[in-house]
């Protein structure tokens, strides 16, 4: 089992910044590639970014240029650092972490709402 707590959400203003931290727990040991993923109301939810435990990042073509993913592997930490934020960024954003179990369906987050006003 793998367990993620999110943090950093909050509000911003457009063309801010926020930078948004997910600490894993558990079997770490297990886990491949993790990621960024949003659900804006009404609509599903959609990959941000992901990154594998060797650093090879890959990002949705509408936050490439103002998202970028990190990974901190000793402190089983990925970060999210968020620029330029537009209103449509407003969703929760959700932490995902895939492992190198076979059949795994991977883990969730609980998920840290950010909101950009315009």
């Amino acid at each position: 089992q793998v367990q993620l707590v999110e943090s950093g959400g909050g509000l911003v203003q457009a063309g801010g910044s926020l930078r948004l931290s997910c600490a894993a727990s558990g079997n770490t040991f297990t886990i491949n590639t993790m990621g960024w993923y949003r659900q804006a109301p009404g609509k599903q939810r959609e990959l941000v970014a992901t990154i594998t435990s060797r650093g090879r990042t890959n990002y949705a073509d509408s936050m490439k240029g103002r998202f970028t993913i990190s990974r901190d592997n000793a402190k089983n930490t990925v970060y999210l650092q968020m620029n330029s934020l537009k209103p449509e960024d407003t969703a929760v954003y959700y932490c995902n972490a895939m492992t190198f179990v076979p059949g795994s369906a991977g883990y969730w987050g609980q998920g840290t709402q950010v909101t950009v006003s315009s």
